[in-house]
């Protein structure tokens, strides 16, 4: 059954750490799943942690490591001595995971740590790894695979398989390279089992692979493997030669945080914040687009102050400034929302803009024309006068289908100049729609004052 937390166990934990008995605090602890445990000690202070840490044995407790917030993590480790975490923990990760738990401490803590680390090559992998953004597939890969020359035969190709594969977690490929380690194919493990023994390499592999190369952002590994349904990709460097993988749970991670980060752009937050921040960055990630929810305002209320003259002959004119403003923006999100989703999964690009348009303009036509044929009904009914029931019909028809075009058009636009399009779904799309649908309304209103 899935853990529940609960107060009732927190106080009982807390309360067997701070009498120092570890008897009971491990039998509390040690059944659960590395993430479970991850969550309790974001309920408790570091010391209690550190003290329940102890007693995990090395492989849960690197996982437990793995598993915590980035946040959190970076604080629990700097009360944790270099050479424990080195012996205790690094030792028992993949480097990939490693260099993300040691990434986030100072150079001088990441240093010490290094030197403690009584595998060489593994500590050299590790800082081959930090040379590499964090936003790219350098890295997110990690070292450990399994790879094979092609011009080995099978009996040769399956004892080194069953050598390399005692350093990795998950077999998903065995990767086959030429003299000069350069990536020729893949071999999956039924064609392993069901090959004769000296059938060669080369004859029995998929030349047919995908790879992505170091500098390769992130976003784009995490597209590649969701379009192909792959469960790992090779990373090669500039000349092909195979140098890691990245794993699905590593690519898992880049989608939510994107997911995230496109949430907060959604809501007019322009920083990476966290719940636990401080009011301070929190203020400062929230304050650019409320300023300009702000400018967007006094906006409107200029140009109804450029339309008072209309406001004198029908104060009435105003009773739908809401509606015209909540449809507007309404729209212009449904509309950015779903471009912004088919930019984020491939389906629309540069090349199909148009035919986009024309399909957004369609269908705000009949939106535009149901919903405002239902305002004309109800202004008729409740006796609305004759100009005001055009004016408000004809202005809704009309700013719903600019609000359609507008919310098409900018994250297209956005994602042209390679700027994120979800910032076009949020904050600002509401608020230049609420602006124009205001001056759409009242320009139309004049004009039929005038006419009628």
């Amino acid at each position: 059954m899935p853990f529940e937390l609960t107060r009732e166990y927190i106080e009982q934990l807390k309360e067997a750490v701070k009498s120092e008995d570890e008897k009971t605090a491990q039998k509390m602890i040690v059944d659960l799943h590395p993430a479970d445990i991850a969550e309790v000690f974001g309920e408790i202070s570091n010391e209690e942690a550190k003290f329940l840490y102890i007693l995990l044995d090395g492989e849960k407790a690197a996982d437990v490591l793995i598993e915590m917030e980035e946040d959190d993590r970076e604080n629990f480790l700097k009360i944790l001595p270099g050479e424990l975490i080195a012996k205790r923990l690094i030792d028992k990760m993949e480097s990939d995971d490693a260099a993300d738990v040691i990434g986030v401490l100072s150079e001088q803590k990441q240093e010490e740590i290094l030197q403690s680390i009584g595998d060489v090559e593994q500590a050299g992998d590790i800082v081959d790894l930090l040379s590499y953004d964090e936003d790219t597939a350098g890295g997110l890969m990690a070292k450990e695979l399994v790879m094979v020359n092609e011009n080995w035969d099978m009996n040769k190709c399956m004892r080194e398989i069953r050598k390399q594969a005692a350093e990795i977690d998950e077999l998903y490929y065995v990767y086959v390279v030429d003299n000069e380690d350069i990536l020729k194919g893949t071999l999956s493990l039924k064609r392993l089992l069901v090959s004769r023994a000296n059938a060669k390499i080369k004859n029995i592999c998929n030349a047919d692979v995908i790879s992505v190369r170091t500098d390769t952002k992130s976003e784009e590994v995490a597209n590649i493997m969701d379009k192909y349904d792959l469960v790992s990709l090779p990373v090669v460097d500039t000349i092909g030669r195979l140098i890691g993988r990245i794993t699905i749970d590593d690519v898992v991670d880049v989608i939510r945080e994107e997911a995230e980060k496109d949430y907060q752009l959604i809501s007019g937050i322009t920083q990476d914040v966290e719940p636990t921040d401080n009011a301070l960055l929190l203020t400062r990630a929230r304050l650019p687009w409320l300023l300009i929810g702000l400018l967007g305002g006094i906006l409107g209320a200029q140009v109804i102050s450029m339309f008072e003259e209309n406001l004198k002959i029908d104060p009435k004119i105003a009773l739908f400034f809401p509606l015209i403003a909540a449809m507007g923006g309404n729209v212009g999100v449904q509309s950015s929302s779903i471009v912004v989703q088919g930019i984020a999964a491939k389906i629309i690009d540069l090349t199909s803009t148009a035919r986009k348009l024309l399909k957004e303009i369609s269908v705000a036509l009949i939106n535009g024309i149901i919903l405002s044929s239902l305002c004309f009904v109800y202004n008729i009914v409740f006796k609305t006068s004759f100009e005001l029931t055009i004016t408000v019909s004809t202005a809704l028809l009309a700013v719903i289908i600019f609000a359609s075009v507008f919310g098409t058009f900018v994250p297209l636009a956005l994602n042209k100049f390679k700027i994120d399009p979800a910032l076009a779904t949020g904050p600002f799309i509401t608020t230049i729609n609420d602006i124009m649908g205001l001056l759409i309304y009242l320009g139309i209103g004049r004009l039929f004052y005038d006419i009628f």
